[in-house]
């Protein structure tokens, strides 16, 4: 078998490759270029360099599996990978030490100014009154995400003998204790933090979780840390905020856009830049490239890739019965992420009627993969969805009947937070998915691209001014399904839209007299 390595990869994963296989290695290639070599290739070896297409994948008749030395697969076309049964893996382990270890640095060097008397002293100038820091003791530090990361700056933090407090719609309490992290919300974070650090993927539910409205609630002395991806932070938000003294300063490694030359965040006096070097140590880079040598050796030596991003291989006759409940059972995952409240303890998925009969855990890996990916991102896959859903203490507990009432085959996710449940039960009708109810609401629901969940009172008045908000802000409606209850009870609507509902748009259908609660879904 031949392997071809298109971006740079330390030795110590080039030697594990060739080990097993003939390793070519050409770096800086076009697609066309692409197109034309990897015919030949069993598998693709990559960083963040190598773009893989569609029509590069399409060209690939070969290939098996494509690894990416490093977390993100943004360059890869999955879903062309996928359909055409090309295995995509990453190594999200390797540099999870370095990032930790990075926002460290950063805290410290945010704290006692290091950069800034660096370069007076190199000026040739003694001022030490003008640098004096503080201690990190005894202050508060918000970490938003308790994933790999965030997970090992609290465990750096507690050394430093800081207060944890944090936010991760996705870990129990029990995972917190154990961290020595008290669970709060991202604006309690905003209000009483001395540090604010975070951590979480760069994802519908994360783009701008700090913005204006967590700036105005921060204590002016408050520092803000972001080492994980560009975006999170909104940063014409904390350029206002630094502007007009409403922090004390911020220490950035990532932005929107790289190189950041044109951003505002360059011009503070109190703001310390890197250039994206979270991953940039030399123990990362070796382990990010053995971690993926060794991934590519098992896939094409018949074993597993443990952190595969698509799914793994299942038996032709099998997948000919699963695919359409493995589609149905990420789906109600995604839905049931969006719609709870929340934390959560335990994930009970139950499985009614003929497809109790076949090998579910393919399906209730996927709904764990559409669940957790709502707040962990791309690097939730069919392989670690279980991984994570056990290391923050989320049990997942299955079920299974002959029986199903109205369908020959039923399976249902209910989420459960301190007594408080979210429910969601789908079926298949031909290879469509459906949904069939949302708590105790009956529904008819062929789920697809963005749709608002409105809780209301079934009562005149109240669906047709929902309509309105969204007519009078030209959002199209594609689609409507109302359950039943008796006049005055209360029932779920769900709104089919074209496009995006913005915050301030989805509150004012929340405004509207008869309506409970609205949430946007997208799949």
């Amino acid at each position: 078998m031949r392997i071809l390595v298109s971006d740079s990869l330390s030795n110590e994963g080039l030697d594990i490759l060739k080990e097993h296989f003939t390793v070519d290695i050409h770096t800086g290639l076009s697609e066309d270029e692409l197109v034309d070599k990897i015919k030949q290739y069993d598998a693709l070896v990559i960083r963040s360099g190598t773009q893989v297409t569609q029509k590069i994948i399409e060209a690939a008749d070969n290939l098996k599996v494509i690894g990416r030395a490093g977390v993100g697969v943004d360059n890869v076309d999955v879903d062309a990978a996928t359909k055409k049964g090309i295995i995509v893996t990453n190594a999200p382990e390797g540099n999870m030490i370095s990032a930790a270890e990075h926002t460290i640095a950063m805290m410290m060097a945010m704290s006692r100014n290091i950069p800034q008397a660096n370069a007076s002293l190199k000026a040739r100038e003694w001022k030490r009154n003008k640098f004096t820091g503080i201690e990190v003791k005894g202050k508060t530090l918000g970490i938003i995400g308790l994933g790999r990361i965030g997970s090992e700056v609290s465990k750096r933090s507690l050394g430093l003998e800081m207060n944890l407090i944090g936010y991760d719609p996705f870990i129990s309490e029990k995972r917190a204790v154990e961290l020595g992290i008290k669970l709060t919300t991202v604006n309690e974070i905003a209000k009483v933090a001395d540090y604010i650090t975070v951590h979480t993927p760069l994802i519908k539910e994360t783009k701008n979780i700090i913005d204006e409205e967590q700036f105005a609630l921060m204590k002016p002395s408050v520092k803000i840390i972001n080492c994980a991806r560009g975006g999170i932070i909104n940063e014409e938000a904390l350029a206002k905020a630094l502007e007009g003294g409403k922090i004390g300063g911020a220490a950035l490694d990532v932005f929107v856009e790289e190189p950041p030359f044109n951003s505002p965040l360059l011009q503070f006096d109190n703001v310390i830049v890197t250039p994206h070097l979270g991953a940039s140590t030399q123990e990362a880079q070796v382990n990010v490239a053995i971690d993926i040598a060794k991934e590519i050796v098992s896939v094409l030596t018949g074993g597993l890739a443990k952190n595969a991003i698509n799914i793994p291989s299942i038996k032709p006759e099998a997948m000919a019965i699963l695919a359409p409940y493995i589609r149905l059972s990420e789906i109600m995952g995604k839905i049931a992420g969006q719609l709870a409240d929340g934390n959560y303890e335990k994930v009970e998925i139950a499985y009614n009627g003929e497809i109790s009969g076949r090998d579910t855990r393919p399906l209730t890996v996927s709904a764990l993969k559409g669940l957790l990916e709502m707040a962990l991102g791309s690097g939730v896959n069919y392989v670690n969805a279980p991984t994570l859903a056990k290391s923050r203490k989320v049990a997942v507990v299955e079920s299974k009947s002959e029986s199903s009432e109205e369908y020959s085959s039923t399976m249902s996710i209910r989420l459960i937070s301190s007594g408080l449940t979210k429910l969601v039960a789908g079926t298949v009708v031909g290879d469509e998915s459906k949904i069939i109810s949302v708590d105790e609401d009956k529904m008819d629901i062929f789920p697809a691209g963005r749709m608002i969940f409105a809780k209301h009172i079934n009562k005149p008045n109240v669906i047709g001014p929902c309509c309105m908000v969204l007519g009078k802000n030209e959002i199209n409606i594609s689609g409507m399904q109302v359950g039943r209850s008796e006049i005055g009870g209360f029932t779920m609507m769900v709104l089919n839209v074209d496009s995006e509902v913005s915050a301030p748009i989805l509150e004012e259908v929340r405004s509207i007299p008869g309506i409970l609660n609205a949430k946007l879904v997208t799949l």
